[in-house]
């Protein structure tokens, strides 16, 4: 019998318990550690998202919109968003590129490099104390194996299911 709707399964495949899934588990983890940096950011009225930025575009000259997308892993238009407020707090500044008018370049205003001067070390303590918490040599095997893990190449789902059989 041919299923009706081809996205439907004809079986229900089985699934490792929702819990273990590795998504989860780097949801569950990314949560319990961004707990202890909000109070940080709140203090300053600062997103996680905005606070992204903002370390992104620390020690750097400028950067074009494209390239810090893919450096903080946020999408186009909420990164427009992004941008747009912390220009109207005078945190980041938008200039022409020289070589190309329809280019934009980023960069920390003075302002900007002072909120962060100012949240660095309070960070640095956040991060010193999750070291302590986790221990620092299981915390730096965590970040390689993370590390590792982010090279991942794109793989489609169920590819091997679909294999000719020799």
């Amino acid at each position: 019998m041919v299923n009706p709707d081809p996205l439907e399964p004809e079986t229900t495949p089985n699934l490792r318990p929702f819990s273990r899934s590795l998504p989860m588990a780097l949801l569950r983890a990314r949560e319990a550690v961004m707990q202890q940096f909000r109070p940080l950011l709140a203090a300053y009225d600062l997103t996680e998202q905005q606070w992204r930025v903002l370390r992104a575009l620390r020690g750097e000259k400028s950067v074009t919109a494209g390239e810090l997308a893919d450096r903080t892993f946020l999408l186009g238009p909420s990164l427009s968003r992004i941008l747009t407020a912390l220009e109207d707090r005078k945190l980041v500044i938008r200039t022409t590129a020289t070589d190309d008018q329809r280019r934009s370049l980023l960069s920390l205003s003075g302002r900007g490099e002072h909120i962060v001067a100012q949240i660095a070390p309070r960070s640095e303590a956040v991060n010193n104390q999750i070291e302590d918490w986790f221990g620092r040599d299981r915390l730096a095997r965590l970040l390689a194996e993370l590390d590792h893990l982010s090279t991942m190449p794109p793989m489609t789902p169920g590819a091997d299911q679909h294999r000719e059989q020799p």
